[in-house]
């Protein structure tokens, strides 16, 4: 019998199973040698795209650049020629912190526009999230073969860290999938943002103690430390 597939993303509203075709794209890029941050700023406000612009803490000239959409092709048909401009194309690229993925639904979630769009968009836009942490991560193997049951359990240890500090407004995080996009072979890519960093270190320690992280993780990092330099205004559509 013919495999029948369906990728559309899952949720459930009203007890029916919800479906879409909808999926934020996020690309995080990183560089070096940047000692205008003032110029990036200005030349990304007038090329008028999507995206984040980071000083990063642990490299007075790095910086890194978050850009996002729902059509992959812009990555290419947009954003590559405009990195291959000035000023951008005379930076040095750090490909260490080259991270690429999808928003996804977990088959719970009652509005999918809302979870896959609208709320990352607003997340990584908001001018009160001045700080930011984004890594990769690659789960080991052998969490694959858990039942569902002990995977679930497992998650919700990390899902219940989450949203306490989200309900303390210390920090929230945005979370992408990233099977086959990333040349690491990462699972995921993590970005933690807020107000002040101090919470969000306080979020990665926290989790080093869970199943998860502790247990079933092969690989974390490297993580890319920064703040806001420019964010754009443009709202969800």
């Amino acid at each position: 019998m013919t495999e029948q597939l369906d990728i559309r993303e899952r949720g459930r509203a009203n007890g029916e199973v919800i479906y879409s075709d909808r999926r934020l794209f996020m690309q995080f890029l990183g560089f070096g040698e940047a000692t205008d941050t003032a110029a990036l700023a200005e030349t990304l406000e007038e090329a008028g795209l999507d995206g984040v612009l980071y000083e990063e803490l642990n490299d007075p000239q790095g910086i890194g650049l978050l850009t996002f959409s729902e059509d992959p092709n812009d990555f290419v048909d947009t954003l590559r020629p405009f990195l291959n401009r000035p000023p951008f194309v005379a930076l040095l690229p750090k490909p260490e912190f080259t991270l690429f993925g999808r928003t996804y639904a977990l088959g719970y979630e009652p509005d999918l526009d809302e979870t896959l769009v609208d709320r990352p968009w607003r997340k990584v836009i908001d001018p009160a999230h001045r700080w930011a942490i984004w890594y990769p991560l690659r789960r080991a193997g052998a969490f694959e073969q858990l039942s569902s049951e002990e995977q679930t359990a497992i998650l919700r240890e990390h899902g219940t860290i989450g949203m306490a500090y989200g309900r303390a407004g210390l920090g929230t995080d945005i979370r992408l999938a990233c099977h086959g996009l990333d040349k690491m072979d990462n699972d995921f890519v993590v970005g933690l943002l807020g107000a002040e960093l101090y919470p969000l270190s306080s979020i990665v320690q926290r989790m080093r103690k869970t199943k998860q992280t502790s247990l079933h993780l092969e690989r974390l990092g490297p993580f890319f430390v920064g703040r806001v330099v420019w964010q754009s205004k443009r709202n969800p559509a």
